[in-house]
């Protein structure tokens, strides 16, 4: 792996990813729109650009996982405080999916004794204080505010009830798209430290996850009880295998230990991103393209459109040096997590305060469009404000 320098595309792909994510998050839901604008039905056996954000969020932390653990491992000395930095920062991610899955449904205003969207806002203020960056040369002011935070998360969780006669506490419904990616992330961290980074065996490892969720949906594992365990982390399997993806890609044009041209780099990534297609392609009969049920099929198309957007930045950005036309995007790329939640605060504040900043009399066809672009650009100068008061959430 490369030394410690930033790699810009990676970056560039990160705050791509974030912006549209913001976008098609808004326009969810717009009448009006074309098809292609929206997420395909479970069972339509197909796929739109908004079916790719989620996975390009999995196949960057793949490539991100490399940097990220050697750097790590330099800067500690010690394999056993990175494992607990890996667990740290699933913890985070499953308890800010968990947190916002319980906030979106089943929530009991008059049990909990607090408005939903004020709830809601206490939640991100509370997650802010947990997980931001403090620059303060006093450590008390650090420890402080975070156990002011973790005071916090733990209160909400408290007061929370939820179902309609308000007796229900918190509960994974499912754990949201921060926690999915936490528990591909965690399983990732494994296979790349045990796989040493060795191309083709992480590779087979993706094999491996596609095999794992076709077989868990065969009718005999489906129908036998003893095998729920298996069904269950079907999910994990295809998102892991997104993941994996990244690291190998990451590692086909950063890795070390072998002298490869630049060229011929280019040319591994496209022969990936081909396996990836054609494996798809194959598969396609049996498992239909399908985001809902994360097919193997949307997994593997989803990595192989990645592998080629990242290789057209990668040779745009960091090798011809046309880098300007990013710095739109680095707040978000920089600070993901944050600017991630700044829609449910700003969704939050408004609904709590009865602000109606859009009719939704204009919220239809192309004004929708537009206005949904419009607020994506609000919400990346928003991180770029909270960049320079030193926010910045970090798992």
């Amino acid at each position: 792996m490369q030394n410690n320098q930033r790699i810009l595309s990676i970056d560039a792909l990160r705050g791509i990813t974030i912006f549209v994510m913001v976008f098609v998050n808004d326009l969810a839901g717009t009448p009006g729109i074309p098809a292609w604008m929206g997420h395909m039905p479970a069972d339509a056996d197909a796929m739109s650009f908004v079916d790719v954000v989620f996975p390009a969020f999995l196949f960057i932390a793949g490539m991100s996982i490399p940097f990220a653990l050697k750097n790590r491992l330099q800067k500690t000395g010690s394999f056993t405080r990175l494992q607990a930095h890996i667990l740290w920062r699933v913890l985070g991610l499953l308890t800010l999916g968990f947190f916002m899955v319980n906030g979106e449904d089943g929530y009991n205003e008059a049990a909990s004794g607090l408005p939903l969207h004020l709830w809601l806002l206490l939640f991100y203020t509370a997650a802010i204080l947990t997980w931001n960056v403090y620059t303060f040369k006093n450590k008390t002011w650090h420890y402080l505010l975070r156990s002011i935070g973790i005071a916090g998360l733990v209160l909400l969780a408290f007061v929370y009830r939820g179902g309609d006669n308000g007796q229900q506490y918190m509960r994974p419904h499912w754990w949201g798209i921060l926690g999915l990616i936490g528990w591909a992330y965690l399983f990732a961290c494994i296979f790349y430290q045990l796989l040493k980074g060795n191309i083709l065996l992480l590779i087979l490892m993706v094999a491996f996850c596609t095999a794992f969720y076709m077989v868990s949906k065969l009718p005999a594992i489906q129908n036998n009880n003893g095998f729920s365990w298996m069904r269950s982390q079907a999910g994990n399997a295809a998102h892991t295998s997104v993941v994996l993806c990244g690291i190998v890609l990451s590692q086909v044009f950063f890795g070390t230990g072998k002298t490869a041209t630049v060229s011929t780099r280019f040319l591994q990534a496209a022969a990936f991103s081909g396996i990836l297609f054609i494996a798809g392609y194959l598969i396609r009969p049996y498992y239909k393209i399908s985001k809902i049920y994360a097919t193997p099929t949307w997994c593997l198309y989803s990595a192989g459109i990645c592998c080629i957007i990242f290789s057209l930045l990668y040779w745009l950005i960091d090798i011809k040096g046309k880098s300007k036309w990013t710095v739109f995007f680095w707040p978000a790329a920089t600070n993901p997590l944050l600017t991630y939640i700044i829609p449910g605060i700003l969704f939050s504040f408004f609904s709590l305060c009865k602000i109606v900043i859009f009719p939704l009399r204009f919220r239809y066809g192309i004004y929708g469009v537009l206005w949904s672009l419009f607020f994506a650009v609000v919400v990346m100068y928003m991180a770029k404000g909270l960049n320079k008061l030193n926010i910045r959430m970090q798992l």
